[in-house]
């Protein structure tokens, strides 16, 4: 039933893909140039709520100060070349989150390096038991979603659950 859910969650959101396809990867692959970027979170936030509801688990909402962590790691993942939970100054999820001001508990932190949009993103995180158990924790309450497109179309994303 999950797999699914997941499968006509794909197919609409990629309807309203928020990517353009362009041939930039080097190796003749297709990267995406995220456009609409002030609705890529939104769209990731409504798909993470419907795989949520869909496990039994309540909703998440998007936090300013997660979202700011999120995309500070992301950045300096691009600057370090490796896609890793420390940051470059040793830093862990739970100190990023701190250094935004945020006070409740972190559940987890999703990465990836990828050339693929969000939904695509998702779908690889959802397949994965570890990553899945962070999107569904039942503990959460607010997520936090970024990324940093570097100019040859690499994506770095990063996720984080807390409560």
């Amino acid at each position: 039933m999950k797999r699914v859910i997941l499968i006509l969650m794909a197919a609409t959101l990629t309807l309203a893909a928020a990517c353009t396809p362009t041939s930039e990867t080097g190796s003749g692959g297709k990267a995406y140039r995220i456009r609409n970027a002030d609705k890529v979170q939104l769209r990731m936030l409504d798909s993470i709520n419907a795989l949520r509801q869909a496990s039994g688990a309540t909703q998440v909402q998007l936090n300013a100060q997660l979202n700011a962590a999120a995309a500070t790691h992301s950045r300096d993942m691009s600057v370090q070349n490796r896609p890793w939970h420390f940051g470059s100054d040793g830093s862990s999820p739970l100190d990023r989150v701190a250094r935004t001001g945020y006070t409740g508990t972190v559940q987890g932190e999703n990465i990836s390096e990828t050339y693929e949009n969000e939904l695509q993103t998702l779908t690889a995180w959802m397949e994965d038991p570890s990553t899945r158990s962070v999107l569904l924790d039942p503990k959460a309450i607010n997520m936090g979603f970024s990324w940093f497109q570097e100019s040859n179309g690499k994506i770095w994303w990063t996720l984080v659950m807390a409560s």
